[in-house]
């Protein structure tokens, strides 16, 4: 049985996506690039890019107000953006991470507030699983979510979050019931002015300094009932749902960084000259 179509080709929409937002990554992000890293600054003038074409956020569906666009045109932004500046690419990337759990276990009125905020581009999401004492270990968690009357009060510390700082909004993963482990943990959205809500100073790494990587803090912070994501007990396994939905996101940087490099080399290679010969 023969084919009269290639499998592994993407379909139009698709490759007209991909050129566009590489000629506006090529001409706004890239010539800013390197000043970011060398610097370890935000990368405000590729926030802005993309908040002005509306690939900040792709994925959000277009009931509350985003473009609605599929997994693989998520992926695609992000390629483009990191093959001219790797720490841009986590905007698109981890403003999917983040707010993936409202848009997959949230009620109807969180996602209108929250999918809606990001779409129109009123702030960054970030995504609080990770802390201290638990890394691979995410059901080891020691955040705490206590019930108040019409409120939850967290308080705890998460680590490596991606943008933070930066975001206005983050999914934060918190135990409600300790006696039941990874069934005992529930998922709240905290917002950066939260009385209660701090920062750690941004980690020194390595590479992709442009995206501030810092620690959370949560002293008492008391938010209300409804911003629980989902049912109680069901944040870990929203969690696991959305790094499946995510990890593929980190490939697609990947991908970009290494496309980045190589087409740099071979404009490299073309112009330099050795021993009298190119």
């Amino acid at each position: 049985m023969t084919q009269d179509f290639d499998l592994y080709r993407l379909g139009e929409e698709h490759v007209m996506l991909r050129e566009s937002v590489r000629a506006l990554a090529e001409a706004k992000i890239a010539p800013f690039a390197a000043a970011v890293d060398e610097e370890g600054r935000f990368p405000q003038e590729a926030l802005e890019a993309l908040r002005g074409a509306d690939l900040h956020a792709v994925h959000v569906p277009e009931e509350y107000g985003g473009a609605g666009a599929d997994a693989l045109a998520t992926v695609l932004v992000i390629e483009e953006v990191a093959r001219v500046c790797a720490s841009s690419s986590l905007i698109p990337a981890v403003n999917k991470l983040g707010s993936l759990p409202v848009q997959l276990a949230g009620s109807e009125e969180l996602k209108a507030k929250y999918l809606g905020a990001l779409a129109r581009g009123e702030g960054m999401f970030s995504y609080c699983l990770s802390e201290p004492e638990a890394g691979s270990d995410a059901a080891g968690m020691r955040t705490r979510a206590v019930r108040d009357g019409d409120f939850w009060v967290l308080d705890g510390v998460k680590r490596w979050i991606t943008n933070a700082g930066v975001s206005e909004y983050y999914t934060v993963m918190a135990v409600t019931d300790p006696d039941k482990r990874s069934k005992g943990i529930s998922a709240f959205v905290v917002e950066k002015g939260d009385e209660g809500v701090s920062f750690g100073a941004p980690e020194k790494k390595l590479g992709i300094k442009g995206s501030p990587t810092r620690e959370v803090y949560f002293d008492g912070v008391r938010i209300p009932a409804e911003r629980m994501i989902g049912a109680e007990g069901t944040g870990f396994a929203t969690a696991m749902r959305t790094l499946d939905h995510t990890r593929v996101t980190i490939a697609a940087q990947a991908l970009g960084i290494a496309q980045g490099a190589l087409d740099y080399a071979k404009g490299y290679v073309k112009e330099r000259r050795q021993f009298g010969r190119p």
